[in-house]
């Protein structure tokens, strides 16, 4: 990991991204009956070294900021606990693998549902084609809210994700998602406080979470969140 990528949030106002992380919109794919099955790469977004996306929802350049949290008067406040994901998830047991889930950094993205739910299928992970796809699943969840857990080793299962950032478009529900924070990027909060790192990560860009600065779904919400 390089040590100079990182993620600093401003007090009410937005996340300042330095280090020269890539920047593209990554698009949630779904199947003919709606169900999430893969990401798609999309264009980058040229950056320079050092720049600020909006945390608002209000600017006119997304996904950066424009100044528009101020005219707002944006609040910003940060609820989210610095626990680690693992003391503020729920463990369910399987025979060979656990999940854990951290209901509360849902960011919507339904990679859980197909194939009979990630929480189904963690009970019968001794079968290969199930345990293949509650693996590839959980490691789809942009949030990190779910985690494969191996029994026998005791570690997570993660996906390798390059350090850089997505600004997620979901066509299926005609909405833009949060900003997916991928491969370990630091993120510091407004009173200097590192969160814990972890490999996926989702922040709110639409300004109107309850966990900020984390997603909790709520850009899905009617009026829906658009880019």
């Amino acid at each position: 990991m390089e040590d100079n990528k990182k993620i600093t949030i401003l007090k009410n106002g937005p996340y300042v991204v330095s280090g020269s992380v890539p920047l593209s919109h990554q698009t949630i794919k779904t199947n003919e009956d709606g169900e999430s099955t893969s990401w798609v790469e999309g264009d980058v977004i040229p950056t320079t070294s050092t720049y600020s996306l909006c945390r608002c929802g209000g600017s006119n350049k997304k996904p950066f900021c424009d100044g528009t949290h101020a005219k707002i008067e944006f609040d910003g406040t940060e609820t989210a606990v610095h626990d680690p994901i693992i003391a503020q998830a729920k463990l369910i047991q399987g025979p060979e693998m656990q999940l854990a889930d951290a209901k509360h950094l849902c960011a919507s993205a339904r990679f859980c549902d197909p194939n009979g739910k990630v929480w189904n299928q963690v009970k019968n992970t001794t079968d290969p084609d199930v345990r293949s796809n509650f693996i590839r699943q959980v490691g789809c969840c942009p949030s990190g809210r779910l985690i494969a857990i191996d029994n026998a080793t005791g570690k997570s299962i993660e996906p390798t994700l390059p350090q850089s950032i997505g600004a997620i478009q979901d066509p299926h529900k005609k909405c833009s998602g949060p900003l997916w924070i991928r491969g370990g990027i630091p993120i510091v909060s407004s009173d200097g406080e590192a969160y814990e790192i972890r490999n996926r990560v989702t922040l709110c860009r639409c300004g109107k979470s309850k966990n900020k600065p984390f997603c909790n779904g709520a850009h899905a919400s009617f009026p829906k969140f658009h880019e």
